[in-house]
């Protein structure tokens, strides 16, 4: 818990031996006490600049279904983003759609250390303590993606990323294409370019192995076409061994 009026994260309870610990770094739109929208930056709320839509609603069903644990993000991503290294440069987006991200023009350096230490570092931390006290072989990311980025269609459905782990990967792979869903590895944003660092980063701590699914967000907010995800992903029972 960041503090004693605002909880950065949601944890999910799950049987400690499960194989598989969920995340979902993108969860949320939420803007924490202390913080509001620009009212120039309205026009972002709803859209995937703002958040993965689905996303959350998938992690709870995985994890449901998996009786495993999970952890999810309750902070836009705008704010400050969790799945970004501290150091780069997208962890304050300031253009979307070719126009300015108002509430990150000029973020000063004390606005910045206040987002770390509220929202990004406390996600972190409960990150790590979950994944020190869970026997899961494979940390699990889950995200969604939006079907046209910067006017370019993106033609797959599901992608999975990996830095890694490149074998899990194409087990994940082969589990949507049984599904008969459309898969890409590394796509539509490749693992091994820092975009799925939350995961990776414990994974690399802890000696765990570490993945990353991207549902297309049309996909992703229709309950039917999640239980396909979910049932693709249980149908394999060594998937995560």
């Amino acid at each position: 818990m960041s503090d004693g009026k605002y909880n950065a994260y949601e944890l999910v309870a799950g049987n400690p031996n499960a194989s598989v610990f969920f995340s979902c770094e993108h969860a949320s739109q939420e803007m924490p006490p202390g913080w509001e929208w620009d009212p120039r930056d309205e026009r972002l709320i709803d859209t995937h600049w703002a958040y993965d839509l689905g996303a959350a609603e998938l992690t709870h069903e995985l994890a449901a279904r998996y009786d495993a644990g999970a952890i999810l993000a309750r902070f836009s991503r705008l704010l400050i983003d969790p799945n970004r290294e501290p150091e780069s440069d997208t962890l304050f987006r300031n253009i979307a759609d070719g126009e300015s991200v108002y509430m990150n023009v000029g973020v000063t350096p004390d606005d910045a250390r206040t987002r770390l230490e509220r929202c990004y570092l406390p996600f972190h931390d409960a990150f790590r303590q979950q994944v020190e006290v869970a026997n899961a072989g494979v940390l699990f990311s889950v995200h969604s993606f939006t079907p046209s980025y910067e006017g370019h269609a993106r033609a797959m459905e599901v992608g999975v990323l990996f830095d890694q782990d490149e074998a899990l990967a194409h087990s994940v792979a082969a589990a949507f294409e049984a599904g008969g869903f459309r898969v890409a590895l590394n796509e539509p944003y490749s693992g091994k370019g820092g975009l799925m660092y939350s995961v990776q980063e414990q994974a690399t701590i802890h000696g765990r192995r570490a993945v990353e699914l991207e549902v297309r967000q049309d996909l992703a907010v229709l309950p039917e076409q999640r239980s396909r995800v979910v049932d693709c992903l249980v149908a394999c029972e060594n998937l995560f061994a």
